[in-house]
């Protein structure tokens, strides 16, 4: 399992296709990755259980399009 303070800020996401669809902002709680703003300004957030490795680049188990689809726009509260 990936640890939280592996996730540092502008670390980009890539996809399970090695494909980059996002860009770390911070961490959010234990469990939440905040992403920075889209082109649009919205912020977006996925969880920290869709990572399955962190090197230079924070790597999700899903497609980007999958990610996109179901990432949220406000912080899921617990």
């Amino acid at each position: 399992m990936v640890n939280a303070s592996q996730i540092k800020p502008n670390t980009p996401v890539v996809c399970s296709k090695n494909g980059q669809f996002a860009v770390v902002d911070h961490m959010e709680g234990s469990d939440l990755i905040k992403l920075n703003k889209d082109d649009s300004g919205q912020h977006h957030y996925i969880p920290l259980s869709w990572v399955k490795s962190v090197d230079d680049k924070v790597h999700v188990d899903r497609t980007g399009e999958e990610a996109m689809r179901d990432w949220s726009t406000e912080p899921k509260k617990s």
